[in-house]
């Protein structure tokens, strides 16, 4: 814990010195930096940290907000200004947000929106024109931190969320961390083997929806990289009301 607490502050620090809050677009990287900011208020933790930053001669104050880009997204940027940018509406696509428990605990902790019940990404896939699935899976884990430990426990972890975002009706899922995407795109194929069915779920990258709906092409936000193919769910784009 200290260690981790050690590498977050000093980026915290690093920022802080610049006068620069922090923007994420990992769930993770999320979690891990909003939890030092809290344990960086716990004296204990702070006489163990702080001789540490003055190695580098640098101190962290606790004055450092972070954000991951869905947050800047809706509330900064606000969902009205994003609707004026869209060019490409995702109408047709059902589309199960997949938030990532790492992203859910820092808000907790921090008194903002429901980790049980979250809706701003539900909230942002509305305002670029796809229609939100709503199911249990999008506030579950993807299995991703004990996926090197405990592989087949974690495919079958992912696999249950790919299922239950499917029989919502969910045509893609998209997701705000990396890992999670990880988990749910590049290591579909044991998700699936370990439950035994075809699960060919597409999964997009948070920025990665929104540039679509900006206007960018699939060649220009990468989807010929994803394991998963990303053409069925493109195919829907038009369809809707």
């Amino acid at each position: 814990m200290t260690l981790n607490v050690a590498l977050n502050a000093r980026n915290l620090a690093i920022a802080e010195k610049a006068g620069l809050d922090l923007l994420t677009i990992c769930s993770t990287c999320q979690g891990m930096l909003n939890l030092a900011n809290v344990k960086m208020r716990e004296p204990a933790i702070r006489a163990r940290i702080d001789p540490v930053l003055a190695k580098l001669q640098i101190s962290y104050g606790g004055n450092v907000r972070v954000k991951h880009l869905l947050e800047v997204l809706v509330h900064d940027i606000g969902l009205p200004a994003i609707r004026e940018k869209v060019r490409r509406p995702l109408s047709g696509m059902n589309v199960g947000a997949f938030y990532g428990c790492h992203l859910l605990r820092p808000t907790l902790e921090l008194g903002s929106e429901s980790a049980e019940e979250p809706h701003a990404f539900e909230d942002l896939l509305s305002a670029i024109g796809a229609t939100p699935v709503m199911y249990r899976g999008r506030v579950m884990c993807c299995g991703f931190p004990i996926l090197f430990v405990k592989p087949e426990t974690a495919n079958r972890i992912a696999a249950h969320q790919i299922v239950d975002a499917r029989e919502h009706g969910a045509h893609a899922m998209a997701t705000p961390c990396p890992l999670c995407h990880i988990s749910l795109d590049s290591f579909q194929n044991k998700a699936a083997a370990s439950v035994g069915q075809k699960l060919e779920m597409p999964v997009f990258h948070l920025p990665q929806l929104v540039a679509l709906a900006l206007g960018a092409s699939a060649e220009e936000i990468g989807l010929s990289r994803h394991l998963v193919l990303t053409a069925p769910a493109l195919a829907r784009l038009g369809t809707g009301p």
